[in-house]
Parts: C-alpha cells; structure tokens; sequence
C-alpha cells in the first residue's frame, strides 16, 4: 500500500506537515486547515476514474490490469490508499487534487509538495 494524502492550509499558516498528518490519520479537526469541497472532490475522481470499477462509494478498481485505491477522507482532507497503483495512476490523484489547490504530503518519503502553489 501507498499512502497518499492531501489538505489545505488557511492562508499565511503553515504548521509541522508530519503532525498535521499523523492528526488527520486520526480524524482530529485541526485549527489551520481549510474545510475542502470533499462531495465535488470524490464526484471529480468518480468522473476521472469512469472507466475503473467503483467497488464501494470511495473505492475503484482498474478494470483491466492492476491497482485500486481507497479515498478516506474527513472534512479537511483527502486520503488515498493506493494498493499495486502505478506511478503515472497515482500522478493523475495528485493532479487532480492540484485542481484544488490541495498539494500532496508523500508521509512514505516523509515530504509535502507546496511548490506547485507557489
């Protein structure tokens, strides 16, 4: 499984991105972070992923070759479990969420993707 994990900070704060997402695993509501449009988020990759099999109402799977990924989320973030996902999969995920302005925290590397919005 790879994790990835995106969220939004309020304008001007920028907290310990390690801590952030430890709390957000945990479903903590945390001061500083946007609440994200998560309905029009999970309709976005339903349409993106059209072609992939939706087993449940936040889980796809590709229906020809390997990968399926898991979409967790709380108000104020979006979680993806990839599992056997490739690469360029999981490269459309972090562009789609760079549609809103939610960069990706990579916990495996452990490293956040800010520069994108800079």
């Amino acid at each position: 499984m790879y994790e990835l994990l995106f969220w939004k900070y309020v304008e001007e704060i920028y907290l310990n991105h390690h801590e952030v997402y430890e709390a957000l695993v945990e479903k903590q509501e945390i001061e500083g972070l946007e609440i994200l449009p998560v309905e029009v988020i999970l309709n976005r990759i339903a349409s993106v992923f059209s072609d992939w099999e939706k087993v449940d109402e936040n889980s796809w799977q590709k229906t020809s070759g390997k990968g399926a990924f898991q979409v967790i989320t709380t108000s104020q973030s979006i979680k993806i479990d990839c599992y056997g996902t490739e690469g360029k999969t999981m490269d459309k995920l972090v562009d789609l969420l760079a549609e809103f302005k939610c960069p990706l925290y990579d916990p495996q590397v452990p490293e956040r993707y800010d520069e994108m919005f800079e």
